[in-house]
């Protein structure tokens, strides 16, 4: 898709229209890069979520029987305590509903779900590149079409 007076193959110079245009476009790429880059924090967080879930669950049933465990409650707060290892467990399955489930069942939703989540981080790194190029290209085009205008003297390209 080709932009008026850009990678068109037009030489002449752009109008301070296309160049107001571009800078408006640029403006949007940085602001999609922007709700991209949290998505990908929110979405980096989860996993390292899952992935310690899963992990804790795998050390409490490699803990020697009635081993005292430090079970987190949230806020850096932690109650001393022992584990069943064949204790069901509760996950949240959306919405706010909790279900249970026994061990071996929570291991693998969270090995799913953590599978998911790092193919949505690999999908949203993909756009994230993409639209990286694009804020590239068009910074290096306006870049040019400042230092152009002002070796010539015009204002086109400058705010």
């Amino acid at each position: 898709m080709a932009q008026p007076g850009a990678e068109s193959g037009d030489d002449s110079a752009p109008t301070e229209q296309q160049v107001q245009e571009d800078l408006l476009r640029l403006e949007a790429y940085r602001n999609q890069l922007n709700a991209l880059l949290q998505q990908y924090q929110i979405l980096t967080a989860s996993r390292t979520d899952h992935v310690r879930a899963r992990e804790s669950l795998e050390g409490v049933d490699r803990a020697e029987p009635g081993a005292e465990l430090l079970l987190p409650l949230g806020g850096e707060t932690y109650v001393r305590g022992s584990v069943a290892r064949d204790a069901p467990v509760l996950i949240g399955i959306g919405s706010g509903i909790v279900a249970q489930m026994d061990r071996a069942q929570v291991t693998e939703l969270l090995a799913q779900r953590t599978g998911r989540i790092e193919q949505a981080i690999r999908d949203l790194e993909s756009q994230m590149t993409t639209l990286d190029e694009r804020i590239q290209i068009m910074s290096r085009r306006l870049d040019e079409i400042a230092r152009a205008g002002s070796a010539a003297g015009s204002d086109v390209g400058r705010h």
